[in-house]
């Protein structure tokens, strides 16, 4: 009985498969996908091994789906590349790039020609296009305009242990690496957030904004301390 029920999963699946096959959609694996009846993809697109679309998807033409994907309810233009990562409910403009290991939890909208790169996470925001978070960021409630920078280790401090807050960052916007957005702020046009700042009030266009506590230098004190042993 098992083994018949196994049998007709299989069945069905090879034959979703085969519809898409036959509408130019070409596939790594065709034995190692999981598709959803209710999905659209367009031809052209190539889906690799272990990839799951769920639910109401659609995928434009020419995309690449990478291998170990999830995509649930979303939808995906012309001409995008998604590397090992999971997007739920959102949506991603053509020519952009997704992953890998990217995570776009819902409600999530990113432009046309973004990167959204490996072990960026993004939640409830927006992207416009031309922005680029190319790793290790976390992107939440956020509004973020076009041909914006977030540098790595960004994070928008969106959560203050009881309620959440909004930020935006307006077009042309840099962000330095390992800076923080305690949300809500706003970040002008064409301002620049140097590495290492932490926001916590409004940035006006076309200003540098600079929150780092003077470096100091100490000679001698690793030693007296003892901290490092040496090696014999």
């Amino acid at each position: 009985m098992f083994l018949d029920e196994l049998k007709d999963k299989q069945d069905r699946r090879l034959a979703i498969v085969e519809k898409h096959v036959k509408n130019g959609v070409r596939f790594v694996d065709e034995t190692a996908v999981y598709i959803d009846e209710t999905v659209i993809i367009g031809g052209g697109t190539l889906i690799g091994p272990c990839v799951t679309i769920e639910g109401d998807t659609y995928i434009g033409k020419d995309c690449f789906i990478g291998q170990n994907t999830v995509i649930t309810d979303s939808k995906i233009e012309d001409n995008v590349e998604i590397r090992s990562s999971v997007i739920t409910e959102s949506s991603v403009g053509s020519g952009t790039k997704v992953g890998p290991f990217a995570y776009m939890r819902p409600n999530s909208h990113v432009g046309k020609d973004c990167k959204i790169g490996d072990f960026v996470e993004v939640k409830n925001s927006t992207l416009g296009n031309g922005t680029k978070a190319s790793h290790l960021t976390y992107i939440g409630d956020s509004d973020v305009g076009n041909n914006v920078n977030l540098g790595c280790g960004v994070v928008f401090v969106n959560y203050d242990g009881t309620n959440k807050y909004r930020s935006t960052v307006e077009d042309g916007a840099f962000i330095g690496c390992n800076s923080n957005l305690v949300s809500p702020v706003k970040v002008g046009a064409e301002a620049y957030i140097a590495a290492g700042s932490t926001v916590t009030e409004d940035v006006e266009d076309d200003t540098l904004y600079i929150a780092r506590s003077r470096g100091r230098k100490l000679p001698g004190w690793v030693s007296a301390k003892g901290i490092l042993k040496k090696k014999k």
